[in-house]
C-alpha cells in the first residue's frame, strides 16, 4: 500500500496543478470576428498611407502615423523615433530620388488588440536624380524588401510603435 500512495503522489498532484483548474487567468474576451476584420482593414490604411507617402516623395503627414516613442529600425540600424528618422534620414534622402516605386507589394496583418503586427513583402525600384556637381549619373536600384511593423491603438487610431524594413539585391 505505502509503494502505491508513493507512485500515485505525483499523479495526483499534477491533477491538482494543471486538470483540475476550471478558472483561467486569461482575461482577454472572444472578440468578434467582424471587430478583428475592421481593426485589421484600418491597419492596412495606415500601412498603406504610409507607403503612398515615400512613392510620392513626401514625408509630410506622415508624423501622426507613427506614435511619438516609436523605434525606427532600417537595415540593420536603429534610426531612433519616427520623427528622428524623418528629419535627419527619410526627408534629405527622397530628395535624392526622382522616384520611388512599390510593386508586387503584399501584406499580412494579425490582431492581438489593442495590438496589430504586420508584415510587407514587396519590390521597390528608385530612380535616383542625376547631380552634375557630385559627379553622379542618374541610376536605378531595384530591390526586394521586407517591413515589420507592431502597431497599437491609441485613443482609437492606430500608430505604429515599431517598424522595421530590409532589402536586398533581386536575385536572378
Amino acid at each position: 500500500m505505502k509503494t502505491l500512495s508513493i507512485r500515485i503522489i505525483p499523479f495526483v498532484l499534477l491533477v491538482v496543478l494543471f486538470g483540475c483548474n476550471t478558472t483561467s487567468n486569461n482575461t482577454s474576451k472572444k472578440i468578434p470576428d467582424e471587430k478583428i476584420e475592421t481593426a485589421k482593414t484600418d491597419v492596412k490604411k495606415v500601412l498603406k498611407e504610409y507607403k503612398n507617402a515615400i512613392e510620392n516623395l513626401s514625408a509630410d503627414n506622415t508624423i501622426d502615423l507613427f506614435a511619438k516613442n516609436s523605434a525606427v529600425f532600417e537595415s540593420g540600424g536603429l534610426e531612433g523615433t519616427y520623427k528622428n528618422y524623418v528629419e535627419h534620414h527619410l526627408k534629405p534622402e527622397l530628395k535624392l530620388f526622382k522616384s520611388f516605386k512599390f510593386t508586387n507589394y503584399k501584406v499580412d496583418v494579425s490582431i492581438d488588440l489593442p495590438y496589430a503586427f504586420s508584415t510587407e513583402t514587396y519590390v521597390y525600384t528608385i530612380v535616383v536624380k542625376a547631380d552634375k556637381e557630385k559627379a553622379r549619373k542618374e541610376r536605378t536600384i531595384s530591390q526586394k524588401g521586407v517591413a515589420t511593423a507592431v502597431l497599437k491603438n491609441i485613443d482609437g487610431k492606430w500608430k505604429i510603435l515599431k517598424y522595421h524594413s530590409s532589402a536586398r539585391r533581386i536575385r536572378k
